[in-house]
């Protein structure tokens, strides 16, 4: 589900808190979820109004924080990580996406650098969950509305995935043994 749905394809997002509030509020629990394992919402880079919501609204397992190699993108995912912290969310892990960048021949370049995330999630005593290299075919994938393919595909960019997935499950299942499954409140002083 994609608040993409709820607009026309052209129009812009043009909206304040209380807008972003409450269309956020009106996907989350509008939304026929089903039979769920995991409910995985991919928010808006930064420390705004609808990661707020998020963790005022739901029963978060927990946050992980995506962040690029390069140090203008730490510095943005530290402040991250800092937010849920002080709002009582665990910081499940770091990953590192757009790692590194391979080539049709399979030749491997560091296009932002490489590590960055890595050592940021270390520096801050924070799990790294693991990279994800840029690969053509996952953008294809995704374009093409079928994304779950990318773990089908085999080769680099599955095993990537993969141990993702399997480190964040790890992560989820020690939060829930620590019973961190709560709901964060944010005094504000």
């Amino acid at each position: 589900m994609t608040i993409g749905q709820l607009v026309e394809p052209d129009k812009p997002l043009i909206w304040r808190g209380p807008m972003a509030h409450g269309a956020f509020k009106q996907l989350a629990t509008q939304t026929e979820w089903g039979e769920l394992d995991y409910l995985i919402v991919d928010l808006p880079p930064g420390t705004g109004d609808v990661p707020l919501t998020l963790t005022q609204m739901l029963p978060l397992a927990g946050a992980v924080v995506v962040c690029t190699p390069q140090r203008v993108a730490q510095d943005d995912a530290r402040r991250a990580v800092r937010m849920f912290e002080q709002l009582g969310v665990s910081v499940l892990g770091v990953v590192e996406n757009m790692s590194y960048f391979v080539c049709e021949h399979g030749t491997e370049y560091d296009i932002f650098g490489k590590g960055g995330a890595e050592q940021m999630a270390k520096e801050m005593n924070t799990p790294f969950l693991g990279s994800i290299p840029i690969v053509s075919d996952l953008r294809a994938r995704g374009d093409s509305g079928d994304p779950t393919s990318n773990f089908e595909a085999g080769g680099a960019l599955a095993e990537a995935l993969e141990g993702i997935v399997k480190a964040l499950a790890a992560q989820v299942s020690k939060a829930a043994m620590k019973s961190a499954l709560t709901q964060p409140t944010m005094s504000i002083e």
